[in-house]
């Protein structure tokens, strides 16, 4: 038997993520101290929709600690941003990580190069 979590993303998980990955990079962008580069890859959302997880990537890599710290910083102020431009009941609320992924797809992409 399937449990919630096994199940697909549903079409308004979907569209809360899309507004979130949207409305996260809006703010990251003109909050950043621009001394890094800092991108919204992605971001997924639990299916009652009270917990979003928002995936960053950082340029240059040594400064991705900071801008992680950064970010985790500013989650209230996100969190405040979201509230006014969606129209939900419960904002969710919004952990940030490092995109693991987009990293391990970057560092594939760079060794095939070497060869």
């Amino acid at each position: 038997m399937k449990t919630q979590r096994d199940a697909p993303a549903t079409g308004r998980q979907e569209k809360v993520a899309m507004m979130i990955k949207k409305l996260g990079a809006e703010f990251l962008a003109r909050e950043n101290n621009k001394t890094s580069l800092i991108t919204v890859s992605d971001a997924n959302v639990s299916p009652d929709l009270k917990k979003a997880t928002l995936f960053i990537t950082v340029l240059p890599e040594d400064k991705e600690s900071a801008a992680l710290g950064f970010a985790k910083r500013r989650r209230g102020d996100l969190r405040e941003m979201l509230k006014k431009n969606m129209s939900m009941k419960v904002i969710p609320f919004v952990d940030i990580v490092i995109d693991k992924g987009e990293k391990n797809r970057q560092k594939i992409d760079e060794l095939l190069r070497q060869k």
